[in-house]
């Protein structure tokens, strides 16, 4: 189990697993109410990899999580912003740590604390 599993786990999320078809969904990790996607490119991650995470998770109404090692471009942060999307970058030791409100938010409320995008 990675970093970015037993992080999810002390979030509250349990039965995470890895997705068989990464390459046609763009989604790392799957779990009860939950996706997420790693980018480990040394690029920053863009608007469009946000809003197809974003559209799989209502797709199946789970939180969505995303992970990049390289930050995310300035059009892709404020579009996950608006979307409620938590994102995460791994620091030096591969640590997740929270880039905006919604992971925040996440870490302080736990994965349950009401749909995405929705009133609590």
């Amino acid at each position: 189990m990675c970093i970015r599993d037993r992080y999810l786990k002390w979030l509250g999320f349990v039965g995470i697993r890895p997705t068989q078809d990464r390459a046609i969904s763009g989604v790392d990790l799957r779990g009860p109410g939950i996706i997420a996607q790693v980018d480990p490119t040394t690029h920053p991650t863009g608007i469009r990899a946000v809003e197809c995470l974003w559209l799989h998770g209502m797709g199946d109404s789970a939180v969505s999580v995303f992970f990049s090692l390289a930050g995310y471009g300035r059009d892709a942060r404020q579009r996950a912003d608006e979307l409620l999307l938590p994102l995460f970058v791994m620091d030096l030791t591969g640590t997740p740590q929270p880039v905006n409100d919604p992971a925040d938010d996440l870490i302080r409320m736990g994965p349950w604390s009401g749909p995405p995008g929705g009133d609590e």
